[in-house]
């Protein structure tokens, strides 16, 4: 133990002599001898209080016990040659040694730096339900998580605190759902885990609203989707056994039957068209368009192209524009796609003999401009509490004239997707009795060499 001290302590003072490197072996004796005694005077001069406290310490036991001067004498003398002669690295070594030995982490804290790198809510609780401890998105989805309450001061759900209190040994691990009404509508998973060896039980929570919105919405297309396509179908099928049967040879009845089976195939050929328009846009979501599109010309054309429906319906359309030449990055098809549908709805439910107003401008939002182009028409108007609903696949506002029509609901939902994958906003205002506006905002592309 001796050789292992770090021997750079015990270097010679500045002012000791150094043996020369061909010293004779009797030089060499004596200057190690006075290097010894000399160190030996360094400590113990560098430990005199220590040797003076304990000289104070024989003095006032003599005095009171009346020690013999000798003993004292010889105890201080054994004192001193220790603090002189004991090297102190040895002290210092050991010390040093039982300072740097790492104590071994609490389980505690080794659990809770583990539940706080979780992606998921989770909370460490005690055997009788206690937090221990939780992580920041326990405590966003709960409140009042505070290290040595009860569980029960988070969530008082059933299913919860009786999994807490059941998981043991027998039942390692519980997984029970649930839900809550407030502050919003929210569908958990939460499981329950017993951890061996050591008096914790582990809390873990998994959102599921999300999964269970798009199980809904999966749900809800597919029977919205079977039940349009089933209506048209059956009356197909309705009029072509007449025409087969009772009224094979009747020519008036064949007049009447052929133009209602014409619109009912026309209505269904459009459902698939959306259905299927629908889906590409939905594959090409995550994909932002990277073509040059010069609005202005787009949204010209696009109103040339429904003139002809909109003199059938004796109805105006206006364009007013002063941004010619102002371009957007986009596709061009679903762009024309989103216009057709909006100036084709406002021409559709407008009011008979009134116009559809279509508006381009440029307005700032925040550091950028984006480009606004607006489809206002003067029909009867959307009651408020139907606007934010408008764009669910199949949605068509009660009592409106899209049913009346042979509108499919789609429309709108194929406008809402284009635009999104364009990173734009659709806005939509109306009053009843006032009419109603589209607008969509898109970013304006500025060219290189235009900004240089």
């Amino acid at each position: 133990m001796l050789n292992s001290y770090d021997k750079r302590l015990d270097l010679p003072s500045p002012d000791i002599p150094i043996r020369p490197a061909g010293s004779t072996p009797e030089i060499e004796g004596v200057g190690a001898g006075t290097v010894t005694a000399r160190r030996a005077v360094a400590q113990l001069a560098e430990q005199r209080w220590l040797v003076l406290l304990f000289a104070v310490i024989l003095l006032t036991l003599s005095f009171i016990y009346r020690l013999p001067w000798e003993a004292g004498a010889a105890a201080l003398l054994t004192a001193a040659a220790g603090a002189a002669l004991i090297p102190r690295t040895i002290t210092k070594q050991v010390t040093s040694k039982v300072i740097a030995e790492p104590q071994p982490p609490e389980p505690l804290h080794i659990a809770a730096l583990v539940i706080d790198a979780l992606p998921e809510p989770a909370i460490l609780l005690s055997r009788d339900g206690t937090i221990l401890s939780s992580n920041g998105k326990a405590c966003d989805l709960f409140g009042g998580l505070r290290p040595g309450s009860h569980i029960s001061s988070a969530t008082r759900t059933p299913q919860v605190l009786d999994a807490v209190m059941d998981c043991g040994p027998e039942k390692a691990q519980r997984t029970v759902t649930f839900s809550e009404r407030v502050p919003v509508e929210r569908h958990m998973a939460a499981t329950v885990s017993y951890l061996e060896g050591v008096p914790f039980r582990l809390l873990f929570l998994r959102d599921l609203t999300e999964q269970r919105r798009l199980d809904q919405l999966r749900s809800d297309f597919i029977a919205n989707a079977s039940h349009e396509i089933k209506t048209p179908l059956a009356s197909l099928l309705g009029f072509i056994e007449t025409l087969q049967g009772a009224a094979r040879h009747d020519d008036a009845a064949r007049d009447r039957f052929l133009p209602i089976m014409a619109k009912q195939a026309e209505r269904m050929a459009r459902l698939i068209d959306n259905l299927m328009s629908l889906s590409r846009v939905e594959m090409r979501a995550h994909l932002k368009p990277r073509d040059v599109v010069v609005i202005s010309e787009l949204v010209r054309h696009t109103c040339d192209a429904l003139e002809p429906m909109a003199c059938e319906a004796n109805i105006g359309v206006q364009v007013h524009s002063e941004l010619d030449g102002v371009q957007v990055l986009g596709d061009h098809d679903e762009l024309t796609q989103v216009f057709i549908n909006l100036v084709h709805n406002a021409i559709k439910y407008g009011r008979p003999d009134g116009k559809v107003v279509v508006t381009l401008e440029r307005q700032q939002s925040g550091a950028s401009s984006v480009i606004a182009i607006s489809i206002e028409d003067d029909g009867p108007g959307i009651a408020a509490q139907h606007l934010p609903r408008l764009t669910e696949r199949f949605y068509r506002v009660p009592g409106s004239a899209a049913l009346e029509k042979g509108g499919t609901g789609l429309g709108l939902a194929i406008v809402k997707h284009v635009v999104n994958r364009h990173r734009g906003e659709l806005r939509i205002s109306s009053k009843v009795g006032a009419g109603t506006k589209f607008t969509v905002l898109l970013a304006e592309h500025i060219p290189i060499q235009a900004t240089s």
